[in-house]
């Protein structure tokens, strides 16, 4: 059975055009394969306000959170109204629409008493938004004549009880699956499945982490055997460097699973970090496409890399970073540092997204989300009290506003002169390079450059490396 997964997100179900759109993208392609199954995103802002309205419960603020629900209800209810044209099928989804409204209100009452929420409090709040958006894009798609079922992914997806960021447990989820969908494809139903939900296996709900849909639409192909995986965006495909930012940003035809891995773990939005592992697996070809403009052949990602070796193919950034450095004079020779370094960084459950260390031994830093530089350098200075109070170290201190810009291309390691064209070009824009590292991994090059400094670094490299190269 030839089946194709097609995931939809936040921009591509983000209103009733939008809606409309993708039903008839859905339409188009499903004579084509013997199964298609759908994977959508809560329409776009919606997980935020979620996750809004929790904090504001927290904080006390009634009337915020309660005006925010109440938003969320007005606008799906618009939404409902212009894409779904049968009068029973409205009734029935607004009413379902209340549900879920009553749901998130009770959860929120129950935030402000108590004045805190929970991680799997959390989850449940924030994954309304798909729940809720699922039932809207199958009664739009029946209202095209497409035959079409809303499926919720916590009765397909297994994971473990880490909420917010739950991982899969495979053979538990390929079973599920299995039992729930096969069924749906041999009827010639397209599921419609929420994306970013799952549950434990005692059915306690979690989700897969912010932009987990991608992730969703991976699990299924991988626990379906999908021949292929369809990721729908709002551009044309994976991008030489954000078009935002670099306005002659140009559609990269085929990339290497690494290339794209390494693309997402350094900050491009395209695709979900984890999305690749089960595709890679599976050797199942991945697809990102314009909901916007479908004609656009999109990017294809495959497993072997593609015929531009030993070239720069992309750029990407992170931002909201800081440069933490751990240095002392007396650090020199003493064994342990490093690890014990790490170890405290590790025990506030920072994300370390870079290190470099100089091999005089004497300094050690890294780079990690701001928000978490406070707990992380006070962790530090507990773990080393002692060498701080010998002046071993002299000082744990943090630089913020940093921005790690990264290169990405196949063999880069082995390709001469390629670091030093990158180097070059920012030299000649008189940006100055904080830190840099390059991962055996032989995919990108890392630097660190001031916030200031970062677009004007990403421009200047795509223009000189990449464009020229």
């Amino acid at each position: 059975m030839s089946i194709l997964i097609m995931k939809f997100g936040g921009t591509s179900v983000g209103s009733a055009d939008a809606i409309d759109q993708v039903c008839s993208i859905v339409k188009s392609y499903s004579q084509n394969w013997d199964g298609l199954v759908v994977v959508v995103s809560a329409m776009r802002g919606v997980t935020d306000t979620l996750i809004q309205c929790a904090d504001r419960a927290v904080q006390g603020e009634e009337e915020v959170y309660q005006s925010l629900i109440e938003q969320l209800k007005t606008s799906h209810n618009s939404v409902i109204d212009e894409v779904v044209s049968d009068e029973v099928e409205r009734q029935r989804l607004s009413a379902q629409l209340d549900e879920y409204i009553s749901e998130l209100d009770a959860y929120c009452r129950s935030i402000h008493v108590l004045g805190e929420v929970t991680a799997r409090g959390m989850d449940t709040i924030s994954s309304l938004g798909e729940r809720m958006n699922a039932p809207l894009v199958a009664a739009a798609l029946r209202g095209k004549e497409v035959k079409a079922m809303s499926v919720d992914a916590s009765q397909l997806i297994v994971t473990d009880a880490s909420f917010q960021n739950a991982n899969p447990i495979e053979q538990a989820t390929r079973e599920k699956v299995s039992e729930v969908l096969i069924p749906l494809l041999d009827e010639k139903t397209i599921p419609v499945v929420t994306g970013f939900v799952a549950a434990t296996q005692d059915g306690i709900l979690t989700t897969l982490g912010r932009g987990g849909s991608d992730y969703t639409a991976a699990i299924l192909g991988d626990s379906l055997d999908a021949s292929e995986v369809w990721t729908w965006t709002d551009v044309d495909g994976v991008m030489t460097a954000d078009p935002r930012i670099v306005h002659n940003a140009r559609v990269i035809p085929e990339l290497s699973f690494r290339e794209v891995s390494e693309l997402a773990y350094f900050g491009a939005k395209v695709l979900h970090p984890k999305t690749l592992r089960p595709i890679i697996e599976r050797d199942i070809p991945l697809w990102v496409k314009n909901t916007f403009n479908p004609e656009s052949p999109g990017t294809k990602v495959i497993r072997t890399s593609p015929s531009f070796e030993g070239k720069v193919t992309a750029i990407s950034t992170i931002h909201d970073l800081s440069l933490v450095t751990v240095e002392g004079r007396g650090m020199l020779g003493i064994p342990g540092i490093a690890a014990r370094t790490f170890a405290a960084v590790a025990r506030q459950g920072a994300s370390v997204l870079m290190i470099s260390q100089a091999s005089s031994e004497q300094s050690i830093c890294f780079v990690i989300p701001t928000q978490s530089v406070p707990a992380v350098i006070q962790s530090i200075d507990s773990e080393m009290e002692l060498e701080l109070s010998r002046r071993d170290i002299d000082r744990v201190w943090a630089q913020p506003e940093i921005v790690i810009v990264t290169a990405v291309g196949a063999g880069l390691r082995h390709t001469p002169g390629i670091a030093g064209r990158v180097f070059s070009a920012l030299g000649e824009a008189n940006i100055n390079v904080i830190a840099i590292a390059q991962g055996s991994s032989e995919y990108s090059i890392s630097i660190v450059v001031s916030a200031e400094d970062a677009d004007d670094a990403m421009r200047q490299i795509h223009q000189e490396v990449i464009l020229n190269g």
